[in-house]
């Protein structure tokens, strides 16, 4: 399918593309490394459903200047790439591996060698094994020790890092990891989970702090946002709808940009001093990361023995159930194609944060579909890219976006059959292929280089 030219974005703002540590590094031992949560649970039989071996990843720790000149050749303005704990810290405290350390010096030196903002988050879901065994983001200690690496990654990287993120996608590290099971560190908690929240948070604060203190600037966190549809019009289909929504987007979100949790109830449940700990939580940000995927449609609990959430399974205890949107394309995934479901979001987020909403980034937009000949990928690109202008000229503040991914990765428990890059990977070979998907996403970035060029001049 041919498309129209993309409407005009702001002269400044930022193009760029994503990856994270455990999906695509690889040297899972090397040089000092110590082992994360994923590592182990990963190697556990039948953890990953295709049965791929996590470990060898993309092998972008020992490629990472062929994909920084990929991104070169996109003409990428910025890499969203993440900084492995472990690697870094290998007990998740005590001493620091400077062979870790090492490594994403010399990563961000080759960014800033091809003009490509370095954009770093500090975690993507890796926790030291260490720490997990002594109970990970149940455990208000691991707020502090994440502090602690923190300062030490922005010691050694602020004076060429221009953009930090902290955490990556909280909510999905309470549900799947703590309270369902599905990911590490295989916690089936339910609502027992909430802790994690609440760590991950203090977490997040804590980093901010340390972070300023080290001389990093323009911070910033990436979280999942969905806009939640009810499935139905009883009392239950709407209690489950609305306490969905609340988990998924404000449990995360309202503590961050207001100081406060969404619901007393969910404050009464956090461990510690909440209050003061909210104190540091809500401290002031640079910008916001909405990483959005699709919009959610929730109704009252399933009557089966389990619902289906993304192909995890849902107890029936829990007091909503998940159901599949349809009248929409879908990815290889089975997630519903509604690039509306992004502007959706981002009206939402402005609507209840008004003047406290820092401007935002998309830190995470992508989708998964085999082939190089990838038509359905630029469709949804080229769909959500116009879905974010309209936001954008209806006032909301957009400043730049991350398509997920740069390169196809180890896709968690789907091992690597999931496919999210704009650049095949071989996992024989481990060879690169541009997608079609990569040069029109390219072409994009070119045309509207030119079109802020031009607008410069008039």
């Amino acid at each position: 399918m041919s498309h129209n030219p993309l409407p005009s974005f702001p002269p400044d703002f930022l193009w760029g593309a994503s990856a994270s540590a455990f999906q695509t590094e690889g040297a899972s031992d090397a040089d000092g490394k110590g082992a994360s949560g994923w590592d182990r649970f990963a190697a556990e039989p039948g953890r990953i459903k295709d049965g791929s071996d996590a470990s060898r990843g993309t092998g972008f720790h020992d490629r990472y200047r062929e994909d920084v000149a990929l991104l070169a050749g996109l003409g990428a303005g910025a890499f969203r790439f993440s900084v492995s704990w472990p690697r870094v810290v290998p007990g998740g405290s005590g001493a620091v591996n400077a062979a870790g350390l090492d490594f994403y010096d010399r990563l961000v030196d080759e960014l800033c060698a091809h003009g490509i903002t370095p954009a770093p988050t500090l975690y993507h879901w890796d926790t030291p094994v260490e720490l997990d065994d002594a109970g990970g983001w149940l455990q208000r200690d691991t707020a502090y020790r994440f502090a602690e690496y923190a300062g030490v990654v922005a010691e050694r990287l602020a004076d060429r890092v221009p953009m930090w993120i902290t955490l990556n996608e909280p909510a999905e590290v309470t549900l799947l990891g703590y309270a369902l099971g599905e990911h590490a560190p295989g916690r089936k908690l339910l609502f027992d989970a909430l802790p994690a929240a609440h760590h991950q948070l203090l977490a997040h604060g804590l980093s901010v702090q340390a972070l300023r203190a080290a001389g990093a600037s323009n911070i910033g966190i990436a979280v999942s946002h969905t806009p939640v549809r009810t499935a139905g019009e009883s009392d239950a289909d709407r209690f489950g709808a609305e306490l969905y929504d609340t988990i998924s987007n404000w449990l995360f979100a309202d503590p961050i940009l207001t100081g406060a949790y969404p619901d007393e109830n969910f404050a009464a449940l956090m461990p510690g001093p909440v209050a003061e700990d909210l104190k540091i939580i809500s401290q002031p940000l640079d910008w916001y990361g909405v990483n959005y995927y699709n919009p959610t449609l929730v109704g009252a609990p399933a009557t089966e023995a389990l619902d289906s959430f993304a192909g995890f399974e849902m107890p029936a205890e829990l007091p909503f159930g998940i159901r599949e949107i349809e009248g929409y394309a879908k990815t290889d995934f089975g997630w519903p194609v509604v690039p509306e479901g992004l502007h959706e979001m981002l009206t939402l987020l402005k609507a209840r944060f008004g003047d406290r909403l820092p401007p935002l980034y998309i830190t995470e937009n992508g989708c998964s579909y085999d082939g190089v000949h990838d038509p359905a990928r630029i469709d949804f690109l080229d769909g959500h890219l116009r879905a974010l202008h309209t936001a954008m000229a209806e006032g909301v503040d957009v400043r730049g976006y991350f398509t997920w991914s740069l390169t196809d990765n180890f896709e968690w428990i789907e091992g690597v059959s999931r496919r999210f890059g704009l650049v095949h990977v071989d996992y024989e070979t481990l060879e690169r292929t541009p997608k079609d998907s990569y040069r029109w996403y390219r072409d994009v970035i070119q045309s509207q280089t030119r079109l802020s060029a031009r607008s410069k001049l008039t």
